[in-house]
């Protein structure tokens, strides 16, 4: 009996001591579970009384993305089908057909098929349309279709697929994917090395270590570690990859966070490969999280030149939580900080405008931070380079055909057009890209500036005042001013859009592999690094 009234003491104080210390919601329990009955009986109440059939799972789906909305675009939901993805983005490895697949209402086309994988090897090429799967029609299929290409290694698969108009078959052997963090390494010249590290999977600092060492082998002398376009990855990776030049015991980045557990140190914890070598670290906008903790620690601890322009900055650390029923929530816990002590997170979603927007942190109010050497850097916008190079951003209107696939179509039209084009000194002509002008104007491309929308908010406004008839001929005039300078805009940004152009022809013939051969020779980052490695008291120059 003293037994069981023991337990029946315990059992409600060993409650309320999880109540009191086991959370850190501790303080808003009660506005909590408030919040979460309200729900639940308006949920309830939705299902069971609205006029027309409801779907919870939708519901509920259009619930929780509009709840994460408001905090950050980092913290996302993931169902089933999403921790799967999600699996393969950290690790690097699935079993499929090896290839970027887009996928339509209608079609799945192949963006980019990696070489000698199953796809590349059944045929397909980058435009290929695929219409049919075995004997399922892609137009007919209601769910995901790219799920009909996944399957069991060496299973094999029956696709129907158009290439310029033309109906072709093929079967594709799957097998198992290994996507490499490190797809290309080599020499740029006899005592320069080059490394292209795109992704911060689980295999990040063993390819990198690797490609370090077999380059020293070759005869390198100095390196190059190009992270443009890295959106970043596991953080315990980006420790690594620093860790391969920098000795064993150096701080590399803080977490800080509201939960204490979550407040940590990151020290390098191997021998290194080698902390003389000199290194250049390209960065641009699309270096993100981890590759801005690795270019952010080299620049504080003065062990790299950082080249290239400012990079995305994000600052915010993210861990995985799972959920019931195999979904996941992703979720911000912490901000990190290089050596230095400086956060380069950019966009503040904890204060926004008028329109919800995050807002930017402002140059004025920058914190500047010293590095080992006692150079000024500063937090607040991303890593700014050592050396920053007047990079084109992608403007409105670059984005807006990109994201209309204009520059992956012509690509494809110019491949087959030039079947036997030699790429190792390839240069888009003013030619062609009146030709490229000429091809937007055909495929009918528009796009709508903001100043259109607000314009049109405008007229709106003046329609339900009535005084539309006013202000009818000079917005009529505005607009079409507004046209002739999306016009020149094309023209603006021609220099970029060449890129863009020169890049994606490019991977067409010679796949991605060739298209970093092809950089090491034009491309403007690449030169000015393998220039101021060349020159040791340049080098040194940016470090004191």
């Amino acid at each position: 009996m003293k037994k069981l009234l023991k337990k029946r003491i315990l059992i409600p104080f060993f409650a309320l001591t999880v109540f009191i210390t086991g959370s850190a919601f501790q303080n808003d329990f009660f506005e909590i579970a408030k919040q979460i009955e309200i729900f639940t009986t308006l949920y309830k109440e939705i299902n069971m009384n609205y006029v027309d059939e409801t779907n919870p799972a939708e519901l509920m789906d259009t619930a929780i993305k509009s709840m994460l909305k408001d905090l950050d675009p980092y913290t996302q939901f993931y169902n089933e089908q999403d921790v799967e993805a999600e699996k393969i983005r950290r690790t690097g490895d699935y079993t499929g057909i090896g290839a970027n697949v887009r996928t339509m209402k209608d079609k799945l086309v192949i963006i980019e098929p990696y070489k000698d994988y199953p796809a590349d090897k059944a045929g397909l090429k980058a435009g290929d349309e695929i219409i049919k799967i075995e004997n399922t029609v892609i137009a007919n299929y209601k769910d995901d279709a790219g799920d009909l290409l996944k399957g069991t290694n060496g299973s094999q698969v029956n696709v129907t697929y158009l290439r310029q108009g033309k109906e072709f078959t093929t079967k594709i052997t799957r097998s198992e994917i290994e996507i490499d963090a490190v797809p290309h390494f080599s020499m740029v010249d006899d005592k320069t090395g080059y490394i292209v590290l795109n992704k911060f999977n689980n295999k990040a600092s063993q390819q990198t270590g690797y490609a370090l060492r077999d380059l020293k082998a070759q005869g390198a002398e100095r390196v190059i570690l190009d992270l443009r376009g890295n959106p970043g990855g596991l953080l315990l990776e980006a420790v690594n990859v620093v860790n391969l030049f920098i000795p064993k015991g150096q701080l590399v980045v803080t977490t800080k966070s509201k939960v204490k557990k979550y407040n940590r140190e990151y020290y390098t914890q191997k021998e290194p490969i080698d902390t003389e070598i000199p290194l250049v670290v390209l960065i641009n906008g699309g270096s993100a999280s981890a590759s801005e903790i690795v270019s952010g620690s080299l620049q504080d601890l003065d062990r790299a030149v950082i080249v290239g322009s400012r990079s995305f900055g994000k600052g915010l650390v993210q861990r995985p939580k799972p959920l019931s029923y195999g979904t996941q929530l992703k979720i911000t816990i912490s901000r990190y900080y290089t050596p230095s002590g400086r956060c380069i997170q950019a966009l503040d979603y904890w204060h926004r405008d008028d329109n919800n927007n995050a807002v930017r942190i402002e140059k004025d109010n920058y914190n500047e931070f010293k590095t080992k050497n006692g150079r000024k850097v500063f937090d607040g916008g991303g890593v700014l380079p050592d050396e920053t190079l007047n990079v084109i951003e992608n403007s409105a209107i670059t984005n807006a055909i990109q994201n209309d696939f204009l520059i992956f179509d012509y690509a494809t039209d110019y491949y087959y057009k030039h079947p036997n084009l030699n790429v190792t000194d390839f240069e888009l002509s003013n030619a062609d890209f009146n030709a490229f002008k000429s091809y937007l104007n055909t495929n009918n491309f528009t796009y709508v500036t903001e100043t259109e929308k607000a314009l049109e908010e405008v007229l709106k406004s003046a329609e339900k005042e009535q005084l539309d008839d006013n202000i009818q001929k000079d917005y009529n005039t505005l607009i079409s001013n507004l046209n002739n300078s999306k016009a020149l805009a094309i023209d603006e940004n021609k220099a970029d859009l060449l890129t863009l152009l020169t890049d994606e022809i490019v991977k067409r013939y010679v796949y991605r592999e060739g298209l970093y051969d092809y950089y090491k020779v034009h491309n403007l980052e690449i030169k000015k690094a393998a220039n101021i490695l060349s020159n040791p008291s340049t080098y040194n120059g940016y470090l004191k």
